[in-house]
């Protein structure tokens, strides 16, 4: 099988993540989506989020409610020892499933910096990546840069419609007060 790898703290899961999966599957290629639930992601502020467990039987929940969805959440990071690279990840689903083939879903503001990321050069070559269109960022051009250092690497620019929800507003919108219950997944 061929399965789109999307991770993330995906705290709340909303309407522009099940949008996403509905791309890879229906649109994209893909056979299957696994919604890998990380533990802390890095670059956030590890006090403001919910534990890893609590998200990932979040994310069962929401995918519960969609069972015509071609997804399956992986808790597969809360049981690694840290750091939780995505490359030790891939690795590790690839270990585990050998018959199938894996690539990583991220978004154009992760391509951007993507050379930063822990052995990115395996992550291109072994696996690739599928990046979705993100506001203010141009993923041509971050291509282009990456494509410089390996003509080789597998970078694939998906034509998807632009998300326009993030966790983040939905946090906020709760925070204020809001209803935000009609963008959650």
């Amino acid at each position: 099988m061929n399965i789109a790898v999307y991770s993330g703290s995906f705290n709340p899961l909303h309407k522009g993540h099940e949008a996403i999966i509905r791309f890879l599957t229906e649109k994209a290629g893909f056979d299957l989506v696994y919604l890998v639930v990380t533990p802390q992601n890095p670059f956030k502020d590890a006090h403001t989020l919910p534990t890893g467990e609590g998200r990932y039987q979040a994310a069962l929940d929401a995918i519960g409610r969609h069972p015509e969805l071609k997804v399956k959440a992986q808790d597969i990071e809360l049981h690694m020892t840290p750091p939780q690279y995505t490359i030790r990840t891939l690795d590790a689903l690839k270990e585990r499933e050998p018959q199938n083939e894996f690539t990583l879903v991220i978004g154009a503001d992760n391509l951007a910096n993507f050379a930063g990321w822990r052995y990115h050069e395996r992550i291109l070559l072994e696996y690739g990546v599928v990046v979705f269109p993100r506001k203010g960022y141009h993923r041509g051009h971050a291509r282009a840069r990456l494509l410089k250092e390996n003509p080789g690497y597998r970078i694939t620019l998906l034509k998807a419609p632009l998300v326009t929800i993030s966790s983040t507003e939905i946090r906020e919108g709760v925070k204020a007060g809001k209803d935000m219950s009609a963008w959650l997944m």
